[in-house]
């Protein structure tokens, strides 16, 4: 159960058609933003359909087993599907400001110098808030550090 919804944890099985840019057309233009608010509500709903199937889940196999072994097993299942609806929640918050910075008009855009981030970029990570050198470049400094 855990695997299959693993896979909403990135927005690789999203289902769209991915946008073509027209030349010299201006970026997170009004065709633009309704594609990326498509992907951005199509990734939430089905995170937050995972956590009604979560609580209706745990609540149906929630039992009391005599036996310690079994247990031990449920609540180790439990505590992994919990942390992955954990990690979702932090992902829908995420979601939950693109969509406020797309409401704004400030989508698109890397937050540390400013550039167009490429479409590409952003329909393989529609929460994405940083061009891929800026990124790069945060990760280099990571790894630095440790």
């Amino acid at each position: 159960m855990a695997t299959d919804k693993n896979q909403n944890l990135d927005a690789s099985h999203l289902e769209f058609k991915p946008y073509k840019a027209k030349k010299g057309e201006e970026h997170m233009n009004p065709a633009q933003t309704e594609h990326f608010r498509s992907i951005l509500m199509q990734w939430k709903e089905g995170l937050m359909g995972d956590v009604d199937r979560t609580v209706h889940h745990m609540q149906d196999e929630a039992s009391n087993f005599p036996d310690p072994t079994d247990r031990a097993s449920q609540e180790a299942d439990f505590s992994l599907e919990l942390r992955t609806r954990d990690r979702e929640r932090k992902l829908i918050k995420k979601i939950d400001e693109s969509l406020s910075m797309l409401s704004a008009g400030d989508y698109g855009f890397c937050e540390s110098c400013g550039i167009e981030i490429a479409i590409k970029r952003l329909e393989a990570r529609p929460t994405a808030t940083q061009c891929i050198d800026c990124k790069s470049l945060d990760e280099i400094r990571e790894k630095q550090k440790v």
